[in-house]
C-alpha cells in the first residue's frame, strides 16, 4: 500500500515537474538552473530580503531623526498597505510569466509596440535596484558587526575595519551562492524561522527587561514636539524649522520624508519572481511567494518597531542612542545603543547576535537574486560581456559570473561614497534601491492594466480586481519616488550658534535624484544610439529539441 502510494507521489512530482519545464520551454527557454525549491523556499528568499530585522532596525535611527515615533507607527501602516497592492499586482503577473528574467521580460511580453525598448529600460531599472539593495543590506550589516566588536570587545572601529568588514561580508555571500541552490535554499528555509522567532525574543525583552518605557500614548501622540533629548510622538531631527516644499507643512514634509525607513525595508519580493525557473510549480508559487512574504512581513516588522520604541528610555533614550560614534556612522547602529541602555551588556549583545544573524541571511539572499536578474538580463544579450554573465557552474548549476558580479558592485557602489565619510550617502543608496526596484515593479504592472483583455492570466489571478489593484499599484510608486528624492536633511547653521560649524551643502545632498536620472538618461541614449539596433527583448534560446539537448548536456556532467 505504502508502495502504491510512494509511486502515485512520485509520479505527480514527475508530472509537476514536466509542466514546470514545459512552460518554461513555452517562454522561450531551457532548463538551465536546477530546479530544486519549494514553494516555502521561494517564499523564503523573498521573506528574507525583506528582512525586518534588517531594513527596520538598520533604518531605525533614520526613524528616530525623521518624525520619530509617531511617524514610524502610521508610516509603517500606510506603506505596507500599499507595499499589499504593489505586491497583489506583480503577482498576477508573475503567474502567466514564471521565468527568472521577471520583471523586464513580463515587460517585453506585456507591450503593445516597443517591447524591446520597456524590457530595457525596466531591466536597467531593476539592475539598478537590486545592487542598491544588496549594498544596503550588507553595509548595514557591517555597522551592526563594529557596533558589536566596540561594546563586546572594546575594539576601536576604525574606517578600515568597516570598509574590510563590509568587503569580506560580501565575499562569503558570494562563496555561499557559489555552493549552489539547495544550500541556498536551506538558509533561507532557516531564516524564516529566524526572523520570526527573533522578532518575537526582542519584543519580549524589550516589553520585559528595561525599568522605563516610552508609553504607547506617546508613540501614537502626533501632538507632542522633541524635547531636549526626551521621547516624544512627533520627532524632528532634519535640521528645518520650516519645509522646504511650499505646499507642505513642516510636519508633513518630515512624515512623508520617513517613509523610507518602510519602503526601504518592505523591498525585494521580487526575489520570488526572479527563482521561478529554481522551483517547483512556479506559477502559483511564485506569486504566493510574492504576497505572503508581504504580508507576513508588514505584521511582524509592526510588532519589532513598536517594541524598539517603547523599550527606549523616554527621557534620555533618543539623545544616547544618536550620541554614540563606532566609526560606522551617526545612526545606522542605533538599535545596539538602545539596546545596550535597555537591556544592559549581556542581553543587548545577545539581541545582537539575533540581528545579525537576520542580516546575514538577507544579504546572502539578495545576492541570490541580484545574480539571477543578471544571469537572465545577460542570456538575452543586455549585460555589457553578456556571454560571461550568461554563464553556467555546470558542477552546480548556479550563475557563478553573475554571482560574482553582482557582489563587485555592490561594493563598487557605496564604498567610494562611504570612503568620504557621508552618513546621507548611505541614505541615498537605500532610496535609489527602492526607486530602481519599485520602478522596474510597476511598469509591468502599468503595461498589464493597459493591455486589458489582452493580459491572459496564469493559475494565480486577481480577476475583476486586477485592473483597479494595478492602478493603485502605479499611482503609489509614482508618488513615492518623488517622495524619496526629496532633501533629507537640512545644510547650513541650523542650531543658531555662530560657534557650530555650519553644515556642507554636499554633506547631507540627497543624490539620489542624480543617480536615477542619470542612469535614465545614460540607458535611453544607449538605447537610442546602439541597442534598439541590437536588442530585441528576450530571446528564444532555440526549438523544443533544441532546449531539450541543451538540458541533456548539463545533466550529464
Amino acid at each position: 500500500m505504502a508502495d502504491a502510494r510512494d509511486a502515485g507521489m512520485k509520479a505527480s512530482t514527475d508530472a509537476s515537474e514536466k509542466a514546470d519545464v514545459d512552460r518554461l520551454h513555452e517562454l522561450g527557454y531551457a532548463q538551465e538552473l536546477k530546479r530544486g525549491m519549494s514553494g516555502f523556499s521561494n517564499f523564503a528568499v523573498s521573506f528574507t530580503i525583506i528582512s525586518i530585522l534588517s531594513g527596520c532596525l538598520t533604518l531605525f535611527g533614520y526613524g528616530m531623526t525623521q518624525g520619530g515615533p509617531a511617524a514610524s507607527a502610521y508610516g509603517w501602516l500606510v506603506v505596507g498597505f500599499f507595499v499589499t497592492i504593489v505586491g497583489l499586482a506583480m503577482a498576477e503577473v508573475c503567474s502567466s510569466y514564471p521565468t527568472a528574467g521577471g520583471l523586464y521580460y513580463w515587460s517585453a511580453k506585456l507591450a503593445k509596440q516597443n517591447g524591446p525598448a520597456w524590457a530595457w529600460f525596466t531591466g536597467w531599472f531593476n539592475l539598478l535596484g537590486q545592487v542598491a539593495i544588496t549594498a544596503g543590506i550588507d553595509f548595514g550589516l557591517t555597522a551592526f558587526i563594529c557596533a558589536f566588536l566596540n561594546i563586546g570587545f572594546d575594539v576601536v572601529i576604525t574606517k578600515t575595519i568597516v570598509i574590510v568588514t563590509y568587503t569580506l561580508l560580501l565575499a562569503v555571500h558570494g562563496l555561499l551562492n557559489t555552493f549552489g541552490v539547495r544550500l541556498v535554499a536551506l538558509f533561507n528555509d532557516v531564516s524564516v524561522w529566524w526572523h520570526v522567532a527573533g522578532v518575537l525574543v526582542i519584543f519580549v525583552l524589550c516589553a520585559v527587561v528595561p525599568d522605563s518605557h516610552v508609553p504607547f500614548s506617546t508613540i501614537f501622540n502626533f501632538s507632542q514636539t522633541q524635547g531636549t533629548g526626551t521621547v516624544t510622538g512627533f520627532m524632528n531631527g532634519t535640521g528645518f524649522t520650516t519645509s522646504p516644499i511650499p505646499i507642505l507643512g513642516l510636519t508633513a514634509f518630515v512624515f512623508l520624508v520617513g517613509l523610507l525607513l518602510a519602503q526601504y525595508t518592505l523591498t525585494g519580493y521580487d526575489a520570488s519572481a526572479h527563482m521561478t525557473e529554481e522551483t517547483h510549480k512556479a506559477d502559483v508559487s511564485g506569486p504566493n511567494g510574492i504576497w505572503k512574504s508581504i504580508v507576513i512581513s508588514v505584521v511582524f516588522g509592526y510588532i519589532l518597531l513598536l517594541g524598539v520604541w517603547y523599550a527606549m528610555n523616554p527621557d534620555t533614550g533618543y539623545a544616547n542612542a544618536l550620541g554614540y560614534n563606532y566609526a560606522v556612522t551617526a545612526t545606522l547602529a542605533a538599535p545596539a545603543e538602545i539596546f545596550l541602555q535597555s537591556f544592559g551588556k549581556g542581553l543587548a549583545l545577545f539581541a545582537m547576535i539575533i540581528v545579525m544573524g537576520a542580516q546575514f541571511f538577507c544579504g546572502m539572499a539578495s545576492v541570490t537574486t541580484n545574480s539571477r536578474m543578471i544571469y537572465a538580463f545577460s542570456r538575452d544579450g543586455a549585460v555589457p560581456g553578456s556571454k560571461w554573465w550568461h554563464a553556467i557552474n555546470r558542477r552546480t548549476r548556479t550563475p557563478t559570473n553573475a554571482i560574482w558580479l553582482a557582489a563587485a558592485l555592490a561594493w563598487l557602489l557605496l564604498v567610494p561614497a562611504y570612503a568620504k565619510g557621508s552618513i546621507v550617502a548611505y541614505y541615498a543608496v537605500t532610496a535609489i534601491g527602492v526607486i530602481g526596484l519599485y520602478i522596474a515593479y510597476v511598469i509591468p504592472v502599468y503595461l498589464r492594466v493597459r493591455a486589458k483583455n489582452a493580459f491572459k492570466p496564469g493559475p494565480w489571478t486577481l480577476g475583476k480586481w486586477g485592473k483597479p489593484i494595478g492602478w493603485v499599484a502605479v499611482m503609489w510608486v509614482i508618488f513615492i519616488s518623488i517622495v524619496l528624492m526629496l532633501p533629507q536633511f537640512n545644510w547650513g547653521n541650523t542650531d543658531g550658534d555662530p560657534a557650530t560649524p555650519p553644515i556642507k551643502f554636499i554633506d547631507v545632498f540627497n543624490f539620489t535624484p542624480v543617480i536615477v536620472g542619470g542612469l535614465f538618461i545614460v540607458v535611453g541614449l544607449w538605447f537610442l544610439l546602439s541597442a534598439r539596433k541590437w536588442f530585441t527583448g528576450p530571446k528564444v534560446m532555440g526549438t523544443p529539441d533544441e532546449l531539450a539537448a541543451i538540458e541533456r548536456e548539463l545533466e550529464s556532467v
